[in-house]
């Protein structure tokens, strides 16, 4: 009878767990991330009151079972329900993060400080140094860093995500390397056909993300043929002071910056061209005089072939004006000797016609090619992005002559039947380059400006040409100011990004998450929090993508705690009712003890 009362009383015990476990169920109903857990009750023990006993064959018995009462329940386990997620919960912040399990229930790693504890709930902030970290708590969310090297995720021992630290207030500038001129290119534009061109501007960055105009001018050259030149007229800074200006004025070229420089151009030149004064040395018997004044006649002398192929030396007649530093090249004939040369000049009537149809070529100094000059081909003259002869000063002291470059401009063609692009520059070029790293400085970077995308058409006399940074639509080489970081986003792989207010978007960090071959193992101890335990399995110290398995993290979102209220309910009133019964097995017990009590009297 006392065996009643003590199994009713485990009874009482055991359902008062499970109703505190029920209570806890319920009162976390709107916890975040929170688990639910249920009691498995199970038998206490058995008094053997006589054993069991087998069949005899001899006696004609039959087998006896034993005869056992038992003695009560326990709560033989609690089980916490870790792989039923919660509903979604939608708040727009984006540091509230929910877990999307697929195969393996994920954990966010957050440390206290002392060690890595584990947790589903993804209400998160930004602290006061700039971790990322649990709101409820302050424990910081651990995750990769990046690596400064690559640029990647360096997948190591995790540690705590700072995200706010001072080098990801700021993007680093990126200086302008690519340029695209597009629009339409109208001939009849009054602008193209004015000394300054029609004008166009385009703003770039150097590496420290300081903002420049470089300012071009498109002239017509030949309306019918569809021909133009285009020149860089000057560089501004952001306070609109000519960079160009100042450059020129310490020695600089607009040709080094802009077009083919005179090294170039001279490249191309005979070896042996210079002119010089004919004087008895060469067979000319010239009168003295004229090596001291610096008078005609001279000769520019270079190499080249006659009709048959044979080489020979050439002499044009030069005349020079010392006053402006320019030479002229007279209207008369190349010829294939000195002798020819001072004969045709003194008296061009007794140069044979034969050897002046073989040999002469007419020249003019203003109108005249490089082609007519030198002998140099087509090809060469659009590389030089010149087909006028250069401008070069006589200079007494080496009785040479000193070039400069020709104007400094591309040619820009287009086909004059359909109005297509042709070249720029070059022929069969779509490219021309401002020459900038050598020239302004080591702060600067070299653009590569594509004309490609330009057309010649009527258009009511309005050339629209402009030009911007970048190609493809200014995803490449376009060039940025230093940024200044406006916002943060979490993707659905944990990565963390900054946007900065110059467009730029950089890779801060990646949140990592953690999973255990028995969740369930997992120690709860409290503040939505969990411990490793011998039976949970171990945690590496590195952890894993939440995308390894198919899972996944939502920004903006939360996990909603996973208790159902209709089933706590329902366990609530069978919690109930079987207490109540083993209240009655204590109350009958009682009764039968009075009973027993009474036969005394």
């Amino acid at each position: 009878m006392m065996r009643s009362l003590f199994s009713a009383v485990s009874g009482l015990k055991t359902h008062q767990t499970k109703m505190d476990v029920i209570g806890n169920n319920v009162s976390n109903v709107n916890t975040v991330g929170f688990k639910s857990s249920a009691v498995t009750f199970t038998e206490i023990m058995y008094q053997t009151l006589s054993n069991a006993s087998r069949a005899s064959a001899a006696t004609g018995k039959g087998g006896v079972n034993a005869r056992q009462i038992g003695l009560g329940v326990t709560s033989g386990a609690t089980k916490i329900t870790i792989t039923s997620s919660g509903a979604a919960e939608t708040t727009g912040d984006p540091f509230d993060i929910r877990l999307t399990d697929k195969a393996t229930t994920n954990f966010f790693i957050v440390s206290n400080g002392t060690e890595n504890l584990f947790t589903r709930a993804g209400s998160f902030y930004v602290d006061g140094a700039g971790n990322l970290a649990m709101t409820s708590t302050g424990y910081t969310v651990m995750g990769w860093q990046v690596d400064e090297t690559t640029g990647d995720i360096k997948k190591d021992t995790v540690s705590a995500l700072r995200i706010m630290q001072e080098k990801n207030l700021t993007s680093a500038p990126e200086s302008t390397t690519k340029a695209t001129v597009s629009g339409i290119m109208d001939r009849n534009d009054t602008g193209v056909t004015s000394d300054s061109g029609h004008v166009m501007n385009l703003n770039f960055y150097d590496k420290l993300g300081y903002r420049y105009c470089a300012k071009f001018a498109v002239k017509v050259t030949d309306p019918d043929a569809q021909s133009y030149t285009v020149e860089l007229t000057d560089i501004l800074d952001s306070e609109n002071k000519s960079v160009l200006t100042e450059y020129l004025n310490n020695g600089g070229t607009m040709a080094s910056i802009f077009g083919r420089n005179t090294t170039a151009l001279k490249s191309y030149m005979p070896t042996d061209s210079h002119v010089k004064y004919l004087t008895s040395a060469d067979g000319m018997d010239v009168d003295s005089d004229y090596d001291a004044n610096h008078e005609p006649p001279y000769y520019y002398s270079y190499s080249s072939f006659d009709g048959d192929g044979n080489p020979v030396t050439r002499y044009v007649p030069v005349t020079f004006d010392l006053t402006n530093g320019t030479y002229t090249v007279s209207n008369y004939t190349y010829y294939a000797n000195a002798e020819d040369a001072i004969t045709a000049v003194n008296n061009p009537n007794n140069l044979p016609p034969d050897e002046l149809a073989k040999l002469a070529v007419s020249v003019d100094a203003q109108e005249g090619s490089l082609t007519d000059l030198f002998g140099v081909s087509q090809e060469i003259l659009n590389s030089l992005g010149s087909t006028t002869i250069p401008r070069a000063s006589f200079n007494p002291a080496t009785g040479a002559l000193d070039y400069t470059a020709p104007a400094v401009n591309y040619t820009l063609k287009f086909d004059p039947d359909s109005g297509e692009f042709t070249y720029v520059g070059d022929q069969g070029s779509d490219i021309v380059k401002l020459n900038l790293a050598d020239t302004l400085g080591s702060n600067f970077t070299d653009i590569e400006i594509d004309f490609s995308s330009c057309k010649a058409a009527n258009h009511g006399g309005k050339t629209t040409l402009g030009a911007d940074a970048g190609w493809q639509n200014g995803s490449v080489g376009q060039g940025k100011p230093l940024g200044a970081l406006i916002g943060l986003s979490i993707i659905n792989d944990g990565k963390i990004f900054g946007s900065y207010d110059n467009g730029n978007t950089v890779l801060l960090g990646q949140i990592a998450v953690a999973q255990f071959a028995n969740a369930s193992g997992l120690e709860k101890i409290g503040e939505n929090c969990y411990r490793t335990t011998l039976n949970s399995g171990d945690f590496d110290g590195i952890g894993v993508e939440v995308s390894a398995d198919g899972g996944s993290m939502t920004s903006g979102e939360l996990e909603m705690s996973n208790v159902d209220l209709s089933t706590e309910f329902t366990q609530m009133i069978i919690t109930q009712r079987g207490f109540q019964s083993n209240s009655r097995v204590i109350t009958t017990s009682d009764t039968l003890l009075e009973e027993l009590i009474n036969l005394k009297r």
